[in-house]
């Protein structure tokens, strides 16, 4: 495979699928401030992330005036592949050559190792693909924050509404890594705590096609839900074959538990009628938010942005706020700026960023209205309720971050 040229790699919308990271290449004679995302751009997570993602970066650089300290910022991307190795590899090599903050991650396995890296180095990581609340739980860090979602809230906030409203008993269809096991870990704790039960789960590796013994077994179980904690296309396949196999018929309920933009345009309203799921965005909630959402499908031919493109936005925009404030690219004094003060943009007003890492966005369930309901293209859901950060996410005592006094 030939080698990778600079124009190739920040140029566009696309970079070029990763057969070794060696083949990856920053720039080292650039003058510019670089914005480095690593994230899945071939797999089952591009469209929920993916090129979206850089666009998202690219624009909250041109809201920040496309400058810092006197220097040009650039957002650069490159393929993790969802390999932890070539994550981890790709992080390094970037830091070496002087990219000034990393972003997004993908899979959780990917995220983590590329927090370890950063922690190593001392380079700030702004997780904001990587869903894992070991990211700010056990496997925290001084130099990484997590925005957008993570596996505690987004289990506890439609976990806990479901099982309150007599989804007392659940099987849970999971994604066999790093994500599937905390999202499910996360709701089995939240089905308990509101008085529910666990029948059993079954494990699918990433990529899996067929889950008709998967969904077979959730059936037999006798569960009330069927809770899954799968994400991206392998998430939208297993619900596409719920529906199909008419799962729902007999009154079991399918609780998607990571749902996002890209989900219900793969599947449609129609498949994804009655669901309910949380997210701190939605591109049609305030004006702010549709606005973000004309420019960034003006610039990716359609479609409509997700949670994390948004967070890639606040996040980008959010580390530029703080470089310019303490006047450096200089991890601890960033990390101090950005915990000190509070995030603010399109979607977020006097948001806190915890010492763990944790953005504590407010959160919002939604459900997924009828087609008949819809009054124009992608006017998908109906907003249930509001859920404050000291209901969504995981306390601070709870988490087991080393960066938590007392």
């Amino acid at each position: 495979m030939s080698a990778i040229t600079r124009r190739g790699l920040i140029g566009g919308l696309a970079a070029a699928p990763l057969a070794r990271p060696a083949l990856i290449r920053a720039q080292t004679t650039s003058k510019s401030i670089r914005i480095g995302l690593l994230s899945d751009l071939n797999g089952p997570f591009h469209d929920a992330g993916g090129v979206g993602s850089k666009v998202a970066a690219q624009l909250a650089v041109e809201d920040f005036g496309g400058s810092v300290l006197g220097r040009q910022v650039e957002v650069i991307q490159a393929d993790n592949q969802n390999k932890p190795d070539v994550a981890s590899a790709l992080a390094r090599q970037w830091i070496d050559e002087g990219v000034d903050v990393l972003a997004d991650g993908a899979a959780s396995s990917c995220g983590l190792a590329m927090q370890e890296v950063c922690y190593e180095k001392k380079r700030i990581f702004l997780c904001t693909g990587s869903a894992t609340s070991d990211i700010t739980g056990k496997q925290c860090s001084p130099y990484g924050i997590q925005f957008d979602f993570d596996t505690y809230a987004l289990a506890h906030v439609t976990g806990g509404a479901l099982a309150k409203a007599g989804g007392d008993s659940w099987y849970f269809i999971t994604a066999d890594y790093a994500f599937g096991l905390a999202l499910e870990r996360d709701a089995t704790a939240a089905v308990l705590a509101s008085g529910g039960k666990v029948l059993g789960h079954a494990r699918s590796p990433i990529g899996t096609s067929d889950y008709s013994s998967l969904l077979l077994q959730a059936q037999s179980s006798g569960a009330k839900v069927i809770g899954v904690a799968i994400a991206g296309i392998d998430m939208q396949n297993c619900v596409k074959q719920a529906h199909e196999f008419g799962v729902t018929r007999n009154g079991t309920r399918i609780a998607t538990l990571l749902t996002q933009a890209s989900d219900l345009v793969g599947l449609g309203q129609e498949v994804c009628e009655g669901l309910v799921f949380s997210d701190t965005f939605y591109w049609d909630m305030t004006d702010g938010t549709r606005a973000f959402s004309k420019r960034w499908v003006a610039k990716m031919g359609g479609g409509i942005p997700g949670i994390q493109h948004a967070g890639n936005y606040s996040a980008a925009y959010h580390w530029l706020k703080a470089v310019k404030a303490a006047g450096t690219t200089g991890a601890d004094a960033v990390m101090a700026e950005m915990k000190q003060t509070p995030v603010n943009d399109f979607y977020n007003k006097e948001v806190k960023v915890r010492e763990d890492g944790r953005v504590l966005h407010v959160n919002y369930l939604w459900q997924v209205k009828p087609p008949s309901e819809a009054r124009y293209k992608y006017d998908f859901c109906k907003q249930l309720a509001v859920v404050q950060p000291a209901d969504a996410w995981r306390p601070l005592s709870e988490g087991g971050c080393s960066l938590v006094k007392g």
